[in-house]
């Protein structure tokens, strides 16, 4: 098998061909790294996903900063913790989606969260580039070519929802469902293992969320074309319990197409452009605690 060195000389060398042109030290080094992970990842797929974590066993419960409140911000009282299910959210624009869960949920099974996010009914949690979540704007045309084509650094962002989860995200397309709850250590695997951590064992915070009252956490795993921020949102569905395919995925309406399948069973609730779509039942998940 050809060396990832030979292989990424050899993928300049045709680069420099191409162009009829000598190019500079640090394009040629982009197209360098972005050739080499398209042809992995057309080839094996394995460029593709953040890397597997371990196998998943339930862990003792990580204790927050403080007891779990008595009722919900509203006065609604927490539900039963003992329930076989536990709604999930799936939120999107036109071009990114994040995950919502029930934090008591992610504690009980494992998570390993941040201190000082407090004791919200839910999450946020989302993948990205970490320039794109930094400086809270637009990226330029050479940030996003850089972003896609060479791998960058990235970020695991996490922000505490004090509110139904509809109302809180007003401009983002709302899908949600029910899992089983023993899916709990998988998907408190999955995100533990996507943070670098400290000493401490709890995940390494670089900054504030890009909204809201939460962090940007450092993430082991570079970003780039095909492993984009989509790409993570798949495998946390996968953590659920989902079938999905993140080749498939890579677009936020190609993402959505999946989950809406039968075999997984996402319900759309909420448009982003004010239509209420009729809910599902309310259950007796925390999750779906009417008005909150």
């Amino acid at each position: 098998m050809i060396s990832q060195d030979r292989f990424v000389e050899t993928a300049g060398l045709v680069v420099a061909r191409l162009a009829g042109s000598r190019l500079p030290p640090a394009t040629l080094r982009c197209f360098n790294r972005w050739s080499m992970a398209l042809t992995l990842s057309l080839t094996t797929g394995a460029c593709v996903r953040l890397p597997c974590p371990p196998p998943a066993t339930l862990r003792s419960p990580v204790a927050a900063n403080a007891p779990l409140p008595p009722v919900y911000p509203n006065g609604t009282p927490y539900r039963s913790t003992d329930e076989p299910q536990v709604m999930v959210w799936l939120i999107a624009d036109n071009l990114h989606t994040a995950m919502v869960f029930p934090y008591d949920w992610l504690l009980a099974s494992g998570f390993v969260p941040p201190a000082g996010l407090g004791n919200p009914p839910y999450v946020t949690l989302s993948w990205g580039d970490r320039t794109a979540y930094i400086q809270h704007q637009w990226l330029g045309p050479w940030q996003v070519a850089r972003a896609l084509f060479s791998p960058t650094p990235s970020v695991m962002e996490i922000i505490p929802i004090n509110g139904y989860v509809a109302n809180v995200c007003q401009q983002q397309r709302v899908w949600r469902k029910l899992v089983p709850r023993e899916q709990g250590p998988q998907v408190a695997a999955f995100l533990n293992h996507v943070s670098r951590t400290g000493p401490d064992g709890r995940p390494l915070v670089i900054g504030p969320s890009s909204w809201g009252d939460g962090f940007l956490l450092d993430s082991k795993y570079s970003y780039y074309l095909p492993r984009i921020c989509n790409v993570w949102t798949a495998q946390a569905m996968e953590a659920c319990g989902c079938k999905v395919h993140p080749l498939s995925g890579l677009t936020a309406d190609g993402l959505i197409r999946q989950a809406e399948a039968a075999v997984n069973g996402f319900e759309c609730v909420w448009l982003g452009d004010g239509t209420i779509i009729p809910p599902l039942e309310e259950t007796a998940s925390p999750a779906a605690a009417p008005g909150t």
